[in-house]
């Protein structure tokens, strides 16, 4: 089942950039690519340095409520390295699904630790998704009907979910936290989690200024990538439009954002009057710069794979060491 996921998300993907590309031609991307500059670099390493820090610090806080010992410094370095792996990985999560095992093994929990992961995660979503629902009231003429329903549904479900977690968690959670069943012990624990991790007076003002901070990081880089484009609309114009191509690259068919984050900016910079084949040139940007910001991420496997290999020598000597003795 998890390998025809995978295909059905590879193959998604790729339907829709060839479509973009049977509809557009190879231009939009090719010229993309020709675009990317040195100050463009530049720019995408500081500003992924800053998303970066946000982001660890966001998860440091909600590991720490969990009951879990991260450090700033290990935080941005594990959060570089799963940034990395998205990237370059088919998937697109796994660079998480790494991060999360492996604080969880660190810690002696990896349960608490895939949780804290997906707090995270979902702390920044919820904020993505209500600035998505702002746009959509705000400035209804940029976004397309369709576009708009799907954008509103997104919100409503995410504010029912909220509110079912606090009832249940209410109702039912004191009373499953010492029952015999192991599924409702796991979920009155994953409730309690929620509520310590991002619920709390002492959790959610941080979280959620962080979330806030990371959601600007990412639409400075994407205006970074619709100037690299040649894009010279004001900011006020781009920045509705780069709000929802945010909330389209966590669509599940996608490979390393690529795909739904093209489809949408062809949609959207089309709707708005600036070509779509100028939406697609804007998002491949942003995808080169997005993985450009990440590059750090290799550099923290390398210096992991460096030691670990040092680890294994230094180990294996050690282990021979007794045994020369004896033969003397």
């Amino acid at each position: 089942m998890k390998r025809a996921l995978a295909w059905l998300r590879i193959l998604g993907a790729a339907g829709i950039l060839a479509v973009l590309v049977w509809q557009l031609g190879s231009a939009a991307f090719l010229d993309g690519l020709g675009r990317i500059s040195a100050p463009g670099v530049l720019a995408a390493l500081v500003i992924g340095l800053a998303t970066t820090v946000f982001s660890a610090g966001r998860w440091q806080i909600v590991a720490t409520r969990l009951g879990l010992r991260l450090s700033l410094g290990t935080a941005v370095t594990g959060y570089y390295r799963a940034l990395f792996l998205n990237g370059v990985l088919p998937a697109g999560v796994l660079g998480d699904v790494h991060r999360a095992v492996q604080h969880g093994r660190d810690s002696g929990d990896v349960p608490r630790g895939v949780r804290a992961v997906v707090l995270e995660r979902t702390a920044g979503q919820v904020v993505l998704i209500a600035s998505a629902v702002a746009v959509v009231l705000a400035s209804p003429s940029v976004v397309p009907a369709a576009f708009r329903e799907v954008v509103v549904v997104a919100g409503v479900v995410v504010v029912l979910a909220a509110v079912a977690a606090l009832v249940v968690g209410r109702v039912l959670g004191g009373r499953w936290i010492h029952s015999g069943s192991k599924w409702r012990r796991g979920f009155a624990a994953g409730l309690a989690d929620v509520r310590l991790g991002l619920l709390t007076r002492e959790t959610w003002p941080s979280v959620g200024f962080l979330s806030v901070a990371t959601l600007a990081g990412h639409l400075a880089l994407f205006v970074v990538a619709a100037r690299v484009a040649g894009v010279d609309a004001p900011v006020g114009q781009l920045v509705p439009l780069l709000v929802l191509a945010l909330l389209a690259m966590g669509l599940p068919l996608n490979v390393g954002g690529f795909g739904p984050r093209e489809g949408v900016c062809a949609l959207l910079f089309g709707a708005a009057g600036l070509g779509a084949a100028q939406g697609v040139t804007v998002a491949v940007v942003y995808g080169v710069l997005t993985l450009v910001a990440s590059l750090p991420g290799a550099g923290v496997l390398l210096v992991r794979s460096v030691a670990g290999v040092r680890r294994t020598v230094l180990s294996r000597e050690s282990a021979a060491r007794p045994h020369v003795k004896a033969a003397v």
